[in-house]
């Protein structure tokens, strides 16, 4: 629960969906819990993805309300996220569960220097076509549900870049995050429904016990996590989303 909170909170604030902190944190807890280190990284991501989809919605919800939302990036990025989010689930089986954890670190940490080099301050190009923001979209969903995250991290450079103001871009991002949750974790539910070595109330690789202890908690801390984000300066959020990405991603790979 204590986790639930914190993770409302930087969902509200970096447009996140919580699965840069979720999923490390489960990885170290499930063991504790007796589960069986084999399925342990596909549990870590589905359940992920299962919280994303309520910090996300409650983070979306409160950022509508702000007017932090673009309903014209949501629209041509969200049938994409949708897509991407079912491929990577697809893709999280065919590799070895061994080499996951390395996966997701080396996801984070490429989103980690690339957020960094953005801070440089480069002019702000204009979006893409319908077409190629859908395909970019398609790609941010399957590495998102590939690291059992919510996609802001992804999401959030690619629209800010693309002359998207950062308060816009991260509340634009909540609403796509939710999607690609919900997506993603409807794959992770077919994919381990026959699965024998899965705990018990389990609905495929999704563990309800950390599901609703996360979710109870996170869903009520996004409001403060949004009202920070349309306080602080945009220079600010950026420096706060780049150097939280480089620790989870250097907690995952050492």
């Amino acid at each position: 629960m204590v986790l639930g909170a914190f993770v409302g909170v930087m969902a509200g604030l970096l447009g996140i969906g919580g699965g840069l902190i979720v999923v490390p944190a489960l990885l170290f807890l499930l063991p504790m819990a007796g589960i069986d280190p084999s399925v342990s990284m596909h549990i870590a991501l589905a359940t992920s993805l299962a919280t994303i989809i309520a910090t996300s919605g409650s983070s979306a919800l409160n950022h509508f309300r702000l007017g932090n939302v673009d309903m014209y990036v949501v629209k041509w990025l969200m049938p994409g996220v949708v897509v991407g989010g079912f491929l990577g689930a697809k893709v999280a089986e065919w590799i070895p569960s061994q080499y996951l954890p390395k996966v997701f670190g080396v996801i984070i940490l490429c989103l980690a220097v690339q957020m960094l080099f953005s801070l440089k301050g480069k002019v702000a190009k204009t979006m893409p076509s319908n077409a190629v923001t859908m395909g970019i979209g398609t790609g941010i969903g399957m590495i998102s549900s590939l690291a059992g995250i919510g996609g802001g991290s992804l999401s959030v450079p690619f629209l800010n870049r693309h002359g998207i103001e950062m308060r816009k871009a991260v509340g634009s991002s909540s609403v796509c995050g939710c999607m690609i949750a919900i997506s993603g974790m409807l794959g992770f539910i077919m994919h381990g429904y026959k699965v024998e070595s899965l705990p018990a109330y389990s609905i495929g690789y999704v563990y309800l016990p950390a599901l609703i202890a996360i979710a109870s908690t996170s869903m009520l801390m996004t409001r403060t996590g949004a009202k920070l984000a349309t306080s602080l300066p945009t220079p600010t959020l950026k420096k706060i989303f780049a150097l939280f990405l480089m620790c989870v991603a250097g907690t995952m790979l050492l």
